[in-house]
C-alpha cells in the first residue's frame, strides 16, 4: 500500500539556506510526495522568497502548493499573487488565516480563511486545488471547540478540496475531530500534519504557542534524557512512527510532514513505515 504524503518547507532567508533546501528537496523527492508546500510569512513578508522556491519546485517537475495568508493581505495583492501562480502553472494553494505578527493591529481585507477561499474560487474557478488548516486540538484563539468546528466547516463549504491539520501527538484527538467534521457534513480528506521531533526544548516552546498538546508522559520522558540528543532523537522517531502507523491504520487519507527544511527524520519515518 502506498501512502499519499506531502511535505512542507519554509522559504530560506539566505543564499546558503536556498542551496541547503535544494539538497534537502532532492532527497525528499525520492519519497515521491504528491506535493511540496511552501509557507508564506505573515503580512506577505516572505512573498518573493516563497514565490522563488515555488517556481523552483515546479521547474523540477514537482507539484508545489504555496501558502496564502489573510493577514495583511488585500484583494488586489492576493489577485496579483494568484495570477503569478497561475502563469507559472501552479495548481494548488494552501489558504490560511495566518497569525498576526506582534505590533500589527490590522488583519487586512480578509478576516477569516473562508473569505480567502471564497475569493480564490470567485477569481480562479476550479484552477486551484485548495487546502485549508484544521485543528484537532482546537485553535488556540478559538472561543470554544464549537466555534472552531464552525469555522472549519465554513472554510470547507467555501470551496476547499482538502484540509491539513496542525501537528499533534494524540491520535484520538485527530479521530474525534474527523468524526465530528464528517457528522457536520464535511466530506473532504482531512490529512494529519506530522512534526518529526528534532529536539525537545524548542518543540515544547513551539507547542505551547500554537496549542499542540505534548502529553505529560512524553514531556517527562524527554526531560529525563537531559542533553542526550541521540536518545531524544531515537525516542522522537519511535513516537512519531507509531503515531503515523496508528493514523494510517485508522483510515487517515495520507500524511503531511512539517520538514523544518530537513530531510533525515522525514525520510527515516517513511522508511520505517515501508
Amino acid at each position: 500500500m502506498t501512502t499519499d504524503i506531502s511535505i512542507e518547507f519554509f522559504p530560506p532567508q539566505t543564499p546558503e539556506g536556498v542551496d541547503k533546501l535544494r539538497t534537502v528537496r532532492a532527497k525528499l523527492a525520492e519519497l515521491k510526495p504528491s506535493f511540496f508546500s511552501v509557507t508564506f510569512g505573515a503580512g506577505g513578508s516572505t512573498r518573493e522568497r516563497t514565490f522563488a522556491v515555488v517556481k523552483e519546485i515546479a521547474a523540477e517537475g514537482h507539484d508545489a502548493a504555496p501558502h496564502l495568508s489573510c493577514i495583511g493581505s488585500t484583494r488586489d495583492n492576493i489577485r496579483e499573487i494568484l495570477n503569478e501562480y497561475k502563469a507559472a502553472g501552479i495548481k494548488r494553494t494552501v489558504a490560511l488565516r495566518g497569525d498576526l505578527p506582534s505590533g500589527m493591529a490590522e488583519t487586512g481585507e480578509f478576516r477569516y480563511a473562508n473569505e480567502l477561499v471564497e475569493f480564490i474560487r470567485a477569481e480562479t474557478g476550479d484552477w486551484f486545488s485548495i487546502e485549508v488548516a484544521a485543528y484537532p486540538e482546537w485553535h488556540p484563539q478559538a472561543r470554544s471547540p464549537k466555534d472552531d468546528m464552525d469555522a472549519f466547516v465554513r472554510k470547507v463549504k467555501a470551496g476547499a478540496n482538502s484540509a491539513i491539520t496542525q501537528y499533534f501527538y494524540n491520535a484520538d484527538a485527530y479521530f474525534s475531530f474527523v468524526d465530528e467534521a464528517q457528522a457536520r457534513g464535511v466530506d473532504v480528506p482531512i490529512v494529519p500534519g506530522i512534526m518529526p521531533i528534532v529536539g525537545f526544548t524548542k518543540l515544547a516552546r513551539f507547542s505551547d504557542a500554537c496549542g499542540a498538546e505534548l502529553p505529560r508522559w512524553m514531556r517527562k520522558k524527554f526531560e529525563s534524557f537531559g542533553d542526550d540528543s541521540d536518545s531524544i532523537r531515537a525516542f522522537g522517531l519511535d513516537i512519531v512512527t507509531e503515531l503515523c502507523e496508528r493514523l494510517l491504520q485508522g483510515g487517515a487519507p495520507g500524511l503531511h510532514f512539517y520538514s523544518m527544511n530537513q530531510a533525515t527524520l522525514t525520510t527515516e519515518i517513511c522508511r520505517r513505515l515501508g
